[in-house]
């Protein structure tokens, strides 16, 4: 398969800017591998498709406020910094992108917050965009996280054109958030409400969770026509043996096992065993799923639908098929379903 097969027309005003106003009530297409049917349906439903004993398997990394805007020293221009990863607690050093890159060099001062007291050193340059930040700040290192969330805003997705809204805060978060790490939200999951979760547990489904923190990688527009030669972004992982003893039972019993999420499908499949069984991790996957591609782990998924040319979406072809995933997504946009981020979801079994 070549970048140009994950090529299609989306439509401009398809790109959802805010999310549906109940976080059930947004719509799912449900995609049936085995016969090629497609019905349309509300997330809320999702449940008719499930039994007792079937998993779901959650990614619970925390988005945190990962854009911050500072001024740079002597020029006082508005410069963006998007904090990436941090790479060393003491030293406050951390991998950013900053915006507009070029007139940021190493040795540059940027000032944040009002009062000026958090301050940035440019150290280093790691890409085109990417620069080495030590922070500096006079108080603790709890005072100092402290400091970056109060001064950092929800990281909505650049497509999103408008300002950032106090909902947002909570609306770009899955209600079942633990692990602060995540630069972007595993999107699948924000359709998900307490009292879907409390219905889908009262019918017997189980779930497990695993921390995948979503980088900025899984956005990167892949450039090559040979996907081969593509490289991802590491992300952090890590799968406990709760979450592995969960799934594994659920597999030996034939039960469904469902990925909620291109993330969890990426970290299933980053940790198995010679005999197709989830192994614990702790540490960084690379993992770059395109077709074709033999699924170990799960055997549904949730996903939002991607756009064009996306590494998200070449996943979501291995899983369906290519061809069965074309007619959906042809069908998406002539339905008017809601891409990206902000956008309606896809059950596929």
């Amino acid at each position: 398969m070549k970048l140009s097969h994950f090529n299609f027309d989306l439509p401009k005003e398809l790109l959802a800017e805010y999310p549906s106003e109940m976080r059930d009530e947004a719509r799912l297409m449900v995609v049936h591998r085995e016969t090629g049917e497609i019905e349309h349906k509300l997330f809320k439903d999702l449940i008719d498709y499930f039994d007792e004993g079937d998993v779901m398997v959650l990614n619970n990394t925390k988005v945190f406020p990962a854009r911050l805007f500072g001024n740079k020293e002597k020029t006082g221009a508005r410069i963006e910094v998007f904090l990436l990863r941090e790479l060393n607690a003491d030293q406050r050093l951390w991998d950013v992108l900053v915006d507009p890159a070029r007139k940021i060099r190493i040795g540059n001062k940027l000032y944040f917050g009002d009062d000026e007291s958090l301050v940035a050193e440019v150290i280093d340059n790691t890409t085109s965009r990417g620069r080495t930040l030590r922070f500096l700040y006079d108080g603790s290192y709890d005072e100092f996280r402290q400091k970056l969330n109060d001064l950092g805003e929800t990281p909505l997705p650049k497509y999103i054109k408008r300002e950032v809204e106090p909902e947002d805060e909570e609306r770009y978060q899955t209600i079942y958030a633990k692990h602060e790490g995540a630069v972007a939200a595993p999107t699948a999951g924000l359709h998900f409400s307490k009292h879907l979760l409390k219905r889908l547990e009262i019918k017997g489904i189980d779930f497990a969770e695993v921390t995948l923190h979503v980088g900025l990688g899984t956005f990167n527009p892949v450039e090559v026509e040979d996907l081969s030669k593509h490289k991802m972004d590491s992300e952090e992982l890590y799968i406990e043996n709760r979450s592995v003893n969960i799934v594994n039972e659920a597999k030996s019993k034939k039960h469904k096992v469902c990925a909620v999420g291109t993330t969890v499908m990426r970290g299933l499949e980053s940790s198995v065993s010679s005999d197709r069984t989830l192994n614990p991790f702790q540490g960084w996957t690379n993992k770059f799923i395109f077709p074709p591609y033999d699924f170990s782990i799960a055997d549904c998924m949730i996903t939002n639908f991607h756009t064009p040319k996306s590494t998200l979406l070449m996943m979501v072809s291995a899983f369906t098929g290519h061809d069965l995933m074309m007619k959906a997504y042809k069908e998406a946009v002539k339905e008017e379903y809601k891409f990206y981020s902000y956008g309606d979801a896809m059950l596929i079994l």
